[in-house]
């Protein structure tokens, strides 16, 4: 599987964002970003990514993690990692990424750590993502 492919799900008030396929130069590499747009304007600030789906990251894809991470900074809330991979965790670890970004094995363990209090419920971001792209 080589495209990124997202869905959003909610456990109590954070997005978390199931991802897999591969965060590499290309169509996709926007993708991300728009979905972290998305789930923004929804007024969820606590984004988790789910990455037990991810096989590859490539520089491009690095860098587009660090551009999400900051645009849910700047609008008051908080991003981190879940379930990285075997690969995926080496490379956060030889980038320093793992000195940025908090990632957790667990998702409940990761979802207490933005101390949030609502219910969660599931939906795909496909179609949200498709309104976003036809709007520009």
């Amino acid at each position: 599987m080589n495209n990124l492919n997202i869905v959003e799900r909610h456990n109590q008030n954070v997005a978390v964002l199931d991802l897999t396929g591969k965060i590499k130069m290309g169509d996709d590499i926007g993708k991300l970003g728009m979905a972290l747009q998305v789930v923004g304007s929804d007024g969820v600030k606590n984004v988790l990514l789910n990455m037990a789906g991810i096989s590859y990251i490539d520089s491009s894809g690095l860098g587009e993690l660090i551009a999400v991470y900051h645009a849910v900074k700047r609008r008051g809330g908080e991003l981190k990692l879940l379930h990285l991979t075997d690969r995926v965790s080496q490379l956060m670890v030889i980038t320093k990424l793992l000195t940025v970004f908090e990632s957790f094995d667990g998702e409940d363990e990761a979802v207490r750590s933005f101390q949030t209090v609502s219910k969660g419920q599931t939906e795909s971001v496909t179609g949200k993502l498709d309104r976003a792209l036809l709007s520009q």
